[in-house]
């Protein structure tokens, strides 16, 4: 039984809450990893991320703070998560956002928007 509590801990702590986040980001604590394809960010992107599509990671991990912790995103949590996992095995420190960008974006809708300080 500890172990499963173990790793419910170990896998709660690889996401990390959209409050959390904005608290973090506004402290320089964070980056912000947007792994959708270029097709995706031009349409919506984001200024304030770091864009590096999850199949173009292996050759690109130099881009990467190795001094803050890397927040994975993308519209939901699927290719954030496999970002996550192979960031993870290559020894940053990673998490998932969780709700990823569309919970992101209707925490910052309207005027809420000035809670992120980009």
């Amino acid at each position: 039984m500890d172990d499963i509590v173990r790793n419910t801990k170990n896998i709660s702590a690889m996401k990390m809450g959209i409050e959390t986040f904005i608290e973090k980001f506004n402290k320089n604590e964070v980056v912000i990893l947007d792994v959708r394809v270029p097709a995706e960010t031009k349409l919506w992107g984001l200024k304030f991320a770091i864009e590096i599509p999850y199949n173009q990671l292996p050759d690109r991990l130099d881009e990467l703070p190795k001094d803050k912790t890397i927040v994975c995103v993308c519209p939901n949590e699927y290719r954030s998560n496999m970002a996550k996992e192979y960031l993870r095995f290559k020894g940053f420190d990673v998490c998932n956002l969780e709700s990823g960008l569309l919970g992101l974006m209707a925490r910052l809708k309207g005027e809420k928007a000035k809670d992120l300080k980009i």
